[in-house]
């Protein structure tokens, strides 16, 4: 007796329920992604070799762009609103104290401090500010910055850092060091972009995910 003839199926693989999952995963990525957007403070730090990665608390960072414009920014907003009711009893500016916590950076003389942060944020770009005043050595505004950050700090010392661009003139790293020097900083770490890092160490894996380093 003959053996039964199975009846042949199609191989024929219907892909349309797996195209509409590929364009939902497609859609969702699309939508949530958030692009880095650009930096306030545009700066080209100068390259280098070191195995120390910046620290990422208790920052208080010094920054210069190339036009040797000087900006300051801290991630502490206790301490923040500390220096804010400080100057604002001492120099009586009227800050409001709240915009003063929530601000990304300082880039303005004393006098024009409120309006700096009355401002809206897409008009706090570093193009667009003066800085803080240091190249008057009489009149050097970080000297005064750097008493407000000592005094907030009571007594302890916070995470210093310097990020200059690589073609920021020397005149104004001597004033941001002056003005470090006459509240007692006498430590600080230079932020700098990696370079030759060997691969598979934690200093190249830092780069990697994007972390910045000092040196």
């Amino acid at each position: 007796m003959g053996r039964a003839k199975l009846p042949r199926k199609s191989t024929v693989i219907d892909m349309t329920a797996m195209c509409d999952v590929a364009f939902l995963l497609l859609s969702f990525f699309i939508l949530t992604t958030k692009f880095k957007p650009s930096e306030a403070i545009a700066v080209t730090t100068p390259k280098s070799v070191a195995a120390k990665v910046a620290p990422t608390k208790d920052i208080v960072e010094i920054i210069i762009d190339k036009d040797g414009k000087v900006f300051l920014t801290m991630d502490d907003e206790s301490v923040k609103e500390t220096m804010a009711n400080s100057l604002n009893s001492t120099k009586n500016l009227g800050l409001n104290v709240t915009a003063f916590k929530k601000a990304q950076f300082f880039g303005a003389p004393f006098g024009s401090l409120a309006s700096f942060l009355a401002l809206p944020e897409d008009q706090r770009k570093g193009n667009l500010l003066p800085g803080i005043p240091v190249k008057d050595s009489s009149n050097n505004e970080l000297t005064t910055w750097m008493s407000l950050v000592a005094n907030a700090y009571q007594g302890k010392k916070p995470n210093l850092l310097l990020k200059g661009d690589n073609l920021a003139k020397y005149p104004a790293f001597k004033s941001v060091i002056n003005a470090f020097k006459k509240n007692d900083f006498l430590k600080f770490q230079m932020v700098t972009n990696p370079e030759s890092v060997p691969v598979g160490t934690d200093l190249w894996k830092k780069g990697q995910s994007g972390e910045k380093r000092t040196e």
